[in-house]
């Protein structure tokens, strides 16, 4: 059985077709920049090493069609024909309150994500087009939406609700519904079998840490609370987004700054010129931000620890939210790739009863592994994500109907 997830960012397309006898990824690749004079069409598949070629691609149906071509190609391809793909499996950004599971696509879910336009404006329509190209190119074969939202639906509600007005949250749904969920879910299910207990009786705090991040509280495999909120720009300092700050400075800075008169301007100030980027003045990649401390510049030094000063200060409150942990799980970019980051965020925590062995964290393993000491009575672990799996294995459930 084949399964070709699609990630479409407004001008982007990203797939993954998967053979899910052995859970194999087959051909992967992305259509960048569509729209634009400098569009590319990166792509690789077992059958070929990796290929990348300008393309002219003016909307996500044109992308969607080279990625169609590729698939089928006689030399490269890995299809014989579309009828060999089962399902596509999408992932979206944001489902709002509607959609706390993923859904088959039918005329009601997709009028139904036309109506979380308004809170994932970048996001949702951008996905939304994915939808349409998909089905234009591929007929006959079914969709299922995969929400980033989903897996945290299961919050209770006094950890959801802000303490605006109620009429607030009836009127326009505003509350925190979290990120990344795909990714929470696929790390927290493998730390329990690598821990070889069920999920149902583990508590779990993951940590996905990228350009965007985001910690997560899991008991008993349901989410009780996350960093991210409303949109993804709450939270730990992320690479250009503020993360937590006083609601008050945003009032304060559209007074004393006429730019920010206008909506736009302070949204685009507090999600791509802040956090790393912001502080540092360098950059949102953590890589360049560690050469920068190498060389002295304070400014980064001074980012770097507040980034991990935020992400120690949610691992320590969702251990108390949780009354303990079995795991704490690093993930993503930064989560994956960073050492020093993993133990500066971990560093002071033993009387959680979080130790970590710095040897095993130095090691430079891109694998699954336990980083924690010996005496730690929570495990420190590193799991690679992969949300397009996850994507797949639950877009091959709706299909049999589990």
């Amino acid at each position: 059985m084949k399964v070709l997830v699609v990630n479409c960012g407004s001008s982007s397309v990203k797939y993954t077709l998967f053979d899910m006898d052995g859970e194999k990824k087959i051909a992967w690749g992305l259509v960048e920049c569509i729209g634009l004079d400098e569009a590319y069409y990166k792509r690789q598949s077992l059958k070929c090493g990796e290929k990348k070629d300008s393309v002219k691609a003016s909307n996500h149906t044109q992308a969607v069609e080279l990625v169609i071509k590729e698939l089928l190609d006689k030399d490269c391809g890995s299809i014989s024909g579309i009828d060999e793909i089962a399902v596509v499996g999408h992932r979206i950004v944001h489902g709002g309150e509607k959609f706390s599971k993923p859904v088959l696509v039918d005329k009601d879910v997709k009028d139904g994500l036309k109506e979380c336009f308004a809170i994932a404006p970048l996001h949702n329509p951008a996905h939304y087009a994915g939808i349409e190209a998909v089905e234009k190119m591929l007929p006959g074969i079914p969709s299922v939406l995969v929400f980033d939202t989903a897996f945290h639906q299961t919050m209770p509600d006094y950890a959801y609700m802000y303490a605006l007005p109620y009429e607030y949250y009836e009127k326009d749904h505003i509350r925190r519904y979290g990120f990344h969920g795909t990714s929470h879910n696929y790390v927290s299910q493998r730390a329990a079998e690598l821990l070889g207990k069920p999920l149902s009786e583990l508590k779990i705090i993951t940590a996905h840490l990228g350009n965007g991040s985001s910690v997560t509280a899991i008991e008993n495999g349901k989410v009780i609370d996350t960093s991210m909120g409303f949109t993804p720009l709450q939270g730990v300092v992320m690479g250009t987004r503020c993360g937590d700050i006083d609601p008050a400075i945003i009032a304060y800075l559209i007074e004393a700054y006429p730019e920010f008169k206008d909506g736009a301007a302070i949204n685009n100030l507090l999600n791509r010129k802040s956090g790393l980027f912001g502080i540092s003045g360098l950059s949102g990649d953590m890589r360049t931000i560690v050469k920068a401390i190498a060389a002295g510049n304070k400014r980064a030094k001074l980012e770097y620890d507040m980034l991990c000063y935020s992400i120690k200060k949610y691992i320590s409150a969702y251990f108390g939210i949780l009354n303990g942990a079995d795991a704490l799980v690093f993930t993503a970019g930064i989560g994956e790739n960073s050492p020093t980051v993993r133990q500066k965020a971990c560093e002071g925590l033993s009387a959680l009863g979080i130790e970590m062995d710095v040897e095993k964290n130095k090691e430079p393993l891109n694998s699954e592994r336990f980083i924690s000491a010996p005496s730690s009575k929570v495990k420190i672990m590193i799991i690679p994500t992969n949300e397009e799996l996850m994507i797949a294995r639950e877009a091959k459930k709706v299909l049999a109907n589990e």
